[in-house]
């Protein structure tokens, strides 16, 4: 059993949320509304936190998200700035590359009386780098991760959004990291550290950063996971990719689900897993699924 306590059952997920125009069209993303999309689904209580603009692609995110089950009561709407937009491209793997418009809604998530109240209710707080590259919603993200919650960050690499500075600036709230084996590397060129053997690197960096977890996601190689001074690993899933929108997110939010299931760290990684290889077997960051579909690839893997 993991030894990761947490005081409530809720979660809030803070960040961006747009419309990623896909080469086969337009579908809801962003990283913090994906987590919260999969968590929802897996069954666990959340509230995702953002901005769009008065425009008709913010009412239409809206729309989205209360027809998935979440509420939209922390979604603030901007009356200045326009709904977020990322230009989504494929390579021949199937891997995506993003433009991101700037500025837009999510970079002015302010801070109000009930947001507060509302992460001090909560259990733990998701967060994201990309989020913070502007100074408003930095400081609220900073503010909100000044209270009781455990912090999980889920690093976002964008170029030119991983400065140094704002990073870690984020670093040093945080108890729980999810990033993928490229920022891994990022982190450790910051601190000329040698990145020759990976699973060094993945001790520096909790050890580093005083963190109680760490995963790793290696894409189609699977996943590593730091705690409690151990290292586990998982070879992944072999899945049909169709593309790799959003695997990551529901990576994190199977992983998420686990540990407030009490679930042991290899029983974590190996659900984190099968969560992010369904979701790369479909289209799009939030295809429509239950538990049971996460289940059978569980199921095929053992």
């Amino acid at each position: 059993m993991s030894k990761i306590e947490f005081e409530k059952q809720e979660i809030l997920c803070v960040g961006e949320v747009l419309w990623d125009r896909l080469p086969t069209g337009a579908k809801p993303g962003g990283a913090p509304m994906n987590v919260a999309l999969h968590l929802n689904a897996i069954g666990q209580k959340v509230t995702v936190v953002s901005s769009v603009g008065n425009d008709k692609a913010g009412d239409d995110l809206k729309l989205f998200l209360e027809k998935s089950g979440l509420e939209t009561t922390f979604i603030q709407t901007d009356s200045e700035l326009p709904t977020s937009e990322v230009l989504v491209q494929l390579d021949a793997n199937k891997n995506a590359t993003y433009e991101i418009c700037e500025p837009v809604a999510w970079d002015n998530i302010h801070l109000s009386e009930s947001l507060a109240q509302k992460a001090q209710q909560s259990g733990l707080l998701v967060y994201g780098s990309l989020a913070s590259r502007n100074s408003k919603t930095r400081n609220t993200l900073l503010s909100l991760l000044n209270g009781n919650t455990i912090n999980l960050i889920d690093v976002n690499f964008r170029k030119p959004y991983n400065q140094q500075t704002v990073v870690e600036q984020l670093m040093q709230q945080t108890h729980l990291a999810k990033l993928n084996d490229e920022e891994l590397l990022t982190f450790a060129s910051w601190h000329k550290q040698s990145a020759e053997n990976e699973k060094d690197l993945v001790k520096w960096f909790s050890e580093y950063y005083q963190l109680q977890m760490v995963c790793v996601t290696k894409g189609e190689k699977g996943a590593l996971l730091y705690a409690d001074g151990q290292l586990f690993e998982h070879p992944g899933f072999k899945v049909k990719a169709v593309d790799t929108v959003g695997a990551g997110d529901a990576f994190l939010a199977g992983m998420i689900a686990a540990l407030f299931e009490e679930k042991s760290w290899e029983q974590a990684l190996a659900f984190a897993c099968a969560t992010g290889a369904f979701v790369a077997s479909k289209a799009g960051a939030t295809p429509k699924y239950d538990r049971r579909e996460i289940e059978n690839i569980l199921n095929q893997g053992n």
